[in-house]
């Protein structure tokens, strides 16, 4: 599928990292990028986006190239992208619809098929009046007669019932997980979650810590379910990792909510890997993102351990640096290469036994009181 890609640059955050990003989101969907279209505004054109020059610029590049797909940078309203699509006369989506058409192809857990589903569902509900804007009038005539509801309202009921139903089904995988999760507090199981911005290397972390065989690939969105594992870390014992789908800059709303319970992991483990692309040059701005998304779903308050990854690529060697409290801070690594992963395997062993203490020091409390009484 060709397609052109339209950025525009409003003077926030780095413009060609973005749009570098939207063509890797692009080619992770499936599209070839033949043209790149961008412009500067200080603010969206509430009719086309763009602006009518900028339009008529982007439908002369798809009659010239032939072009099957326009795909915006942004998030377009209903109206935006039905005047855009009468104008340009091709399917126009934005970065909201790539990413959900992404997560609709890799899900491969029945609880990750729901949860996209949910957020497509929801996505669509604000765009249902597209397609039925010539039937916004009672059904009528001979086999047409309807129980006194437009088509619109016919398919927003339908759709709220199963969004509804995914929700109900949703809530059911979220208690097993919670289950799951008390049987493992129970058992003082020290749980790591692995974090971080899409393509950081996450999966290729968990594989090199677990030996697991988890899909790991150099594209946007490798891993859309959580996956855990137990292993065995020495003076530690035994402890729990878990690799969790990758975070983007404008990570659509309703993927957060959607993704809630699977990302619920993240928001009850002793510690977070937040795993960064050390070879990234956008790699501050990612962390940025992936702490905003972390506030979102509440896991802000959790400790971290900035594991910096792909140092081969970057020219960095092995190290683990420590703040001026001797609390470990950052540790470098190439979870390819396997270097640098004792020294983050000693990090998460000494994090797990000084939770350990911690939590001896708390149930002792109660004890000591009920000696002294």
């Amino acid at each position: 599928m060709r397609a052109a890609l339209v950025g525009v640059d409003f003077g926030k955050g780095d413009f060609a990292a973005s749009l570098e990003e939207l063509s890797l989101l692009s080619k992770s969907a499936g599209a070839e990028p033949v043209v790149t279209i961008t412009g500067k505004r200080s603010s969206p054109d509430a009719a086309l986006f763009v602006g009518a020059g900028k339009a008529d610029e982007i439908s002369d590049a798809v009659t010239r190239e032939r072009l099957d797909i326009v795909i915006f940078n942004h998030a377009l309203s209903p109206a935006q992208q039905r005047n855009l699509e009468r104008q340009l006369k091709t399917r126009v989506i934005d970065r909201t619809s790539l990413i959900l058409d992404i997560f609709a192809q890799r899900a491969q857990s029945h609880e990750g098929k729901v949860q996209v589903e949910l957020a497509q569902l929801q996505h669509l509900a604000t765009r249902l009046v597209r397609g039925w804007t010539h039937l916004e009038r009672q059904k009528g005539g001979i086999g047409l007669r309807g129980p006194g509801e437009t088509q619109l309202e016919t398919d927003r009921r339908l759709l709220g019932d199963r969004v509804k139903m995914l929700r109900t089904r949703l809530d059911k995988l979220q208690r097993q997980r919670e289950t799951q999760r008390r049987a493992r507090g129970r058992n003082n199981t020290f749980s790591v979650s692995l974090v971080g911005y899409t393509n950081a290397g996450k999966s290729t972390l968990f594989n090199s810590l677990t030996k697991a065989q988890a899909y790991a690939a150099d594209q946007l969105f490798a891993t859309l379910d959580t996956t855990s594992r137990r292993i065995f870390l020495g003076d530690a014992g035994n402890i729990v990792i878990s690799d969790t789908v990758g975070f983007i800059r404008e990570l659509p709303h309703q993927l957060v909510a959607a993704f809630r319970a699977t990302l619920e992991e993240t928001i009850h483990a002793d510690v977070l890997l937040h795993v960064v692309d050390a070879a990234s040059p956008s790699r501050m701005e990612q962390i940025e993102q992936v702490n905003a998304v972390l506030a979102e779903i509440g896991a802000d308050h959790i400790p971290q351990i900035l594991v910096w990854n792909k140092i081969d690529a970057a020219g960095l060697e092995p190290a683990l640096e420590r703040d001026e409290y001797d609390k470990i801070r950052r540790v470098f690594i190439s979870a390819r290469t396997g270097a640098g992963l004792n020294l983050l395997r000693e990090a998460v062993s000494e994090f797990a036994k000084a939770s350990t203490m911690a939590r001896l020091e708390r149930l002792s409390v109660p004890l000591q009181h009920d000696a002294r009484t």
